[in-house]
């Protein structure tokens, strides 16, 4: 396949930027050069709540090397910045265990871990409270949940369906904290130049940055230019700012000298966000058929008490199956804990994996095959809103799912199926994802000589954003994708949407799609290509702002086998295949890369993830990758993606989903739903580890 291939959307062309980033080539936020840098060395609270009553900077202050500390004392008066976590060093409070108390700033990397490791803090210690519960006396309804979802809704008689429910299930649903841990850590290099302010930052979105420090800092927002042009993963922990760049920053402003952070992946834990733990207690009711006649799902999640985040983790349950009589709820906890953050498809995978769960436990009491049940629940309109949806192929993916699979060949008993030591089972779940788009900007320039310059603010966080972005342009342009060259992700660009909600495709593609096609109209009609070029700019809000009232979603079905070894109790996974309804698939290579780390992450959510709550300390103990355990090749064989032909052009015009989240939707309730098939045991408080499964298993295995 040649790469200057004229028709280019959903060709697997390789990444544009893959050989700079395999040689090293490819620079990230710490890894830029500047004169007279400093090295900033985040000092965190070793208590939970209570005040500062004195830092010994002093002895630090004589160490050589280090230049200034930075507390609350002396650090630059902050702006709010409409998020709590963002306002450092601005009190003597203290909110949570490892919030930044204080920073040290050195002329070398070792000499500011060293001086902030001799850093003494006196503390006033007022206690603790940070063990969510479903009693939890702090619990309260927030306004709304996040983007912009209402907290409760209900419809019909809730109560009155299951009194009358051939079948019903009641059950409680886990998960724990999880972490988002992308390769590249929180990094920042900040400059200032008189007043005009140059950030290199890790980060999902350079126009959100951007607008954060400009008003944080009360500066100018077209003298403050954030760039990101590569950015090594972020899976949501990016989407906003972050404590790294206000600090790094700050201290560029005190010193006048460029300056450097970088979270060591201990810190990753308490300053860069998490998902919150997640507590459903889910209710279904069904008559003979299987049909739904009543869902309730009421959730309970935590935040902390200087900013809130409320997950919107019962949102999913509104409009995956059709029932007539719904209830969802979302309560949330104030805690002493860092807050919350978006963790990828917040929401959608703790929310799901409880639904599916309770699907999998309704299947079990009617005998229902689970493939059939599901689809016996589709709906004709979304359930919550009653309007069309743009498009919807779950039961596509379910059929198709289960003909690759070889469900029809499945027993549906329970733990029958051995294999020596090995206890073997299948199991299914349904997935889903809204499928949005937000205004976006773009400006392509025609040069002499047929080639093309194009500049959309879309941040690469390795989801292949730069060459699908190339990919779209040429389609729209008629050209070969070698003749376009692509400036992303930096703040100077016309103004864009981070990447996150599996939406910056769909954002900067309709921008992209509408410039070129205007430059194209425009050339066409014989505008002339001066030697420094035709230039076009556009931006989308007119445009997203008309679209229809529909219901947009992705789809996919989640298929897998699991093997439970009797001696030690170790679930792994020979193989998993995902099935997605996505729209058009834009690149075909990118895209399967996508599905398969969504569906890698929902495994390791499954069997692996949890963040260990020290109560006493108050802090997550297992804060590094040697304790905090994620997936790796030995614990699935043979990962399978496909995705079903569709076209959706209710969404951007180029016909496709968002798909970077809707793999890890569903895949943890899969692995339960095939874990209890291989042994009869259902484990509902994620994840699935050996000892919640050798102490139930019947005594006929052991």
């Amino acid at each position: 396949m040649s790469i200057d291939a004229p028709a280019v959307l959903g060709e697997p062309i390789p990444r544009l930027e893959g050989r700079q980033k395999v040689t090293g080539e490819a620079l990230y936020a710490y890894e830029y050069r500047a004169d007279e840098v400093l090295y900033a060395w985040p000092v965190q609270s070793t208590i939970v709540t209570g005040r500062i009553l004195r830092l010994h900077t002093d002895v630090v202050l004589a160490m050589t090397g280090v230049v200034e500390v930075l507390t609350h004392l002396n650090a630059p008066k902050l702006a709010d910045g409409d998020d709590g976590e963002l306002l450092v060093l601005q009190s003597d409070r203290v909110a949570y265990r490892g919030q930044v108390v204080a920073l040290v700033l050195a002329t070398s990397i070792d000499t500011a871990r060293e001086a902030a490791a001799a850093l003494d803090v006196d503390y006033q210690n007022d206690g603790l409270d940070v063990e969510l519960s479903a009693e939890h006396p702090k619990l309260y309804a927030p306004e709304e949940v996040n983007a912009g979802f209402a907290t409760d809704s209900e419809q019909g008689y809730v109560d009155a369906a299951f009194a009358t429910a051939a079948f019903t299930t009641d059950e409680v649903y886990t998960t724990p904290a999880l972490f988002n841990n992308p390769m590249e850590p929180h990094a920042t290099l900040a400059a200032f130049d008189g007043e005009r302010l140059d950030v290199r930052d890790s980060s999902q979105g350079t126009s959100s940055v951007q607008q954060t420090l400009s008003t944080m800092f009360g500066l100018d927002p077209a003298n403050v230019r954030v760039r990101s042009e590569h950015v090594g993963g972020g899976f949501g922990s990016k989407g906003s700012p972050r404590p790294n760049v206000i600090l790094a920053v700050m201290a560029a402003r005190v010193t006048g000298r460029p300056v450097k952070i970088a979270y060591t992946r201990q810190m990753m834990f308490a300053l860069a966000g998490y998902r919150t733990p997640t507590i459903s207690h889910v209710r279904l009711a069904a008559n003979a058929d299987g049909r739904l006649t009543a869902i309730s799902h009421q959730s309970y999640t935590q935040t902390s008490t200087i900013q809130e985040f409320a997950e919107q983790v019962a949102e999913p349950s509104r409009h995956l199956y059709a029932a007539p009589n719904r209830l969802m709820t979302h309560r949330l906890a104030a805690l002493d804990v860092p807050t919350p953050r978006w963790m990828r498809a917040p929401g959608e995978a703790p929310g799901v994996y409880a639904l599916e769960s309770a699907m999998d436990d309704l299947a079990t009491v009617s005998g229902i095959d689970p493939v059939e049940l599901r689809i016996a629940n589709e709906p004709d309109v979304d359930p919550e809103s009653g309007t069309a949806f743009s498009s919807r192929n779950l039961v596509g993916c379910l059929r198709r799912g289960a003909e690759l699979f070889g469900w029809a060949e499945r027993d549906p008993r329970l733990g029958i199926r051995r294999d020596g030591r090995f206890l073997v089972g299948t199991g299914v779940a349904a997935g889903m994802y809204p499928a949005m788009t937000s205004a976006s900007g773009a400006r392509v320039r025609a040069l002499p000589g047929g080639r093309y310059e194009l500049g959309v603010n879309a941040t690469d966080i390795g989801q292949g954003a730069r060459t699908v972005m190339a990919q779209i342009a040429a389609d729209a342009l008629g050209v070969p994708v070698s003749a376009i060259s692509v400036d992303l992700a930096d703040s100077t660009l016309p103004k864009g949407p981070v990447a996150g909600g599996s939406s910056g495709t769909a954002s900067w593609g309709w921008a992209v799609t509408k410039a070129c096609e205007r430059l194209r109209s425009e050339l066409a009609a014989g505008a002339p290509v001066p030697p420094e070029g035709y230039e076009v700019e556009v931006e989308t809000s007119v445009d997203v702002d008309a679209m229809a009232p529909l219901a947009r979603f992705a789809f996919g079905a989640h298929f897998v086998e699991a093997r439970v070894d009797l001696d030690s109790g170790e679930v792994t996974m020979p193989r998993m295949l995902g099935v997605f309804a996505a729209g058009r698939i834009l690149n075909a290579r990118t895209a399967r890369s996508q599905f398969l780390g969504g569906m890698t992450m929902g495994l390791s959510m499954a069997l692996h993830e949890r963040g260990e709550l020290d109560a006493v300390l108050g802090d997550y103990a297992n804060h590094d990758l040697a304790t905090y355990h994620v997936a790796a090749n030995a614990d699935v064989r043979d990962l399978r993606v496909e995705w079903l032909e569709e076209e959706d052009r209710q969404l951007a015009p180029m016909g496709g989903k968002g798909i970077g989240e809707i793999g890890i939707v569903g895949t943890a309730a899969a692995v339960a739903s095939a874990v209890r098939h291989a042994t009869g045991v259902k484990v509902r408080d994620l994840p699935i580890q050996p000892d919640r499964l050798i102490g139930q298993l019947p005594p006929r295995f052991l």
